[in-house]
């Protein structure tokens, strides 16, 4: 039986191509286009593709022979994805995302059918959380591949951010890798097809779910409740604001019109360096003034049981003191529902600052940021008293430093870098890992371990 399920299985990744396209992306920018690039058969980059893809089909195929369960068939999958990264590589960064992008859409992807380590399961806001292991947004800005994304093993993914109209971004070449730092700097500027396409995609996506979601679960089976409003995992949409916009917060309220509907939470950006102005929204008054207009255009919607999605702001590494207590106080007197920390920084903090690269204008992320997003994120559960729940971000490349995040006030963790220069299998060791260390040092839960460095 389990021979012929590992057959099955092997089948469909044939059929599917997973192993031929996986994720091995650079940072933050996707392409309007909704359709895969074409590679000529002639060029020598289509070839080393097709050669990896090759390569990573024996490995696959060899996984089959090899194995008797599903469990063992699917970590060699996972496994299998390390083997294109590599040729992703040798792709320009943009270029390389949207093949990535194109191919999660499409399902060409490998799926975790291994129950997460029930020690990392957890609620928040109300809704479950197989594990708190999330993609943070920039990936699928236009909500493209929510469900192969989601079928990979995140706890949760955050499209976007989404801006009331389509608009380009900066101009080419954005993207720009720092492999030996692992670090990206980026300068999109918020390259989106705008709410009415996203709206349509996430519509079209969310009657899907919940179709397959019913047709599958058993109403007496209490594990086959899913966490999020179309089915398991959780979905994040991410608003931003269109770059000549005079009125940023009737950007907000319009996406919050157009596509609360299907969100399991929503996020304000008001921390991208890359659009002009954007940052000063952080400072107390407008940061106030903002979140009361995006609160009532939310709360003015009908609503059923689960009532309206939570809202969240996401925030910039490069905070004073004195920035961060406003943001704190601000948060705390709306009772708003989180804060994400945080977005990249445009500092260059070592070793990046040796890098010729780091001259290039935009948003550093990846691994030297982690310190100064960490402290960032310390800081901020001790002012809000762990009142609120915290989404860390930034830098984390491993479970230990999941855990690290966690310790330090997160309750979920955020990653995106790192994916994009490990790509899948980096998923499951990240969940494995961190698992491992909350045993290690005797807790019995994600909640009993946040905050744990701040008591």
């Amino acid at each position: 039986m389990a021979i012929r399920t590992a057959g099955k299985l092997f089948k469909d990744l044939v059929r599917q191509r997973v192993i031929s396209t996986s994720i091995g992306p650079s940072r933050h920018c996707s392409s309007a286009a909704a359709s895969a690039p074409k590679i000529p058969h002639s060029s020598k980059k289509g070839r080393r593709l097709l050669t990896g893809a090759t390569i990573g089909l024996i490995i696959a195929g060899g996984a089959y022979v090899s194995t008797v369960d599903e469990a063992t068939f699917c970590g060699w999958l996972f496994s299998a994805t390390k083997l294109v990264n590599p040729f992703f590589a040798l792709l320009d960064a943009e270029k390389a995302h949207t093949l990535a992008v194109a191919a999660a859409s499409r399902g060409w992807v490998p799926r975790e059918k291994r129950p997460d380590p029930a020690i990392l399961g957890l609620e928040v806001w109300g809704r479950k959380f197989s594990n708190p292991v999330g993609l943070s947004a920039g990936f699928d800005k236009n909500a493209e591949a929510v469900e192969g994304l989601l079928g990979m093993g995140f706890g949760f993914v955050e499209v976007g951010s989404v801006t009331p109209v389509p608009q380009e971004g900066n101009i080419k070449p954005r993207i720009f890798r720092l492999r030996q730092e692992g670090a990206i700097i980026n300068r999109c500027g918020f390259n989106s097809e705008g709410i009415v396409a996203v709206a349509k995609r996430l519509g079209a996506q969310h009657g899907k779910r919940k179709l397959e979601t019913s047709s599958s679960s058993s109403p007496s089976n209490e594990e086959a409740k899913h966490g999020g409003k179309a089915g398991p995992g959780i979905l994040g949409v991410n608003l931003g604001k269109n770059k000549t916009s005079e009125d940023a917060a009737a950007d907000y309220v319009q996406g919050v019109h157009t596509l609360s509907q299907y969100a399991d939470y929503l996020v304000i950006n008001v921390s991208s360096p890359n659009t002009p102005g954007l940052r000063m929204l952080q400072g107390r008054k407008q940061l106030k003034d903002l979140v009361k207009r995006v609160q009532a255009a939310r709360d003015e919607m009908q609503w059923g049981e689960e009532g309206p999605p939570p809202l969240l702001v996401k925030i910039a590494p490069d905070l004073s003191k004195d920035d961060l207590e406003d943001i704190a106080a601000v948060a705390l007197a709306l009772r708003l529902d989180g804060l994400i920390i945080s977005n990249t920084t445009i500092s260059r903090p070592d070793p990046v600052d040796k890098n010729p690269v780091s001259a290039e204008a935009g948003g550093l992320s990846g691994k030297p940021l982690f310190n100064l997003s960490t402290n960032i994120l310390k800081e901020m559960y001790v002012l809000t008293r762990g009142k609120i729940p915290l989404i860390g971000c930034g830098g984390i490349s491993s479970g230990e430093d999941a855990y690290k995040k966690i310790r330090a006030g997160a309750t979920l963790v955020q990653l995106y870098t790192a994916f994009a220069y490990g790509g899948p299998a980096l998923i499951p060791q990240i969940k494995a890992e961190l698992a491992e260390c909350l045993e290690r040092d005797g807790f019995k839960s994600i909640h009993e371990a946040v905050g744990a460095d701040c008591r």
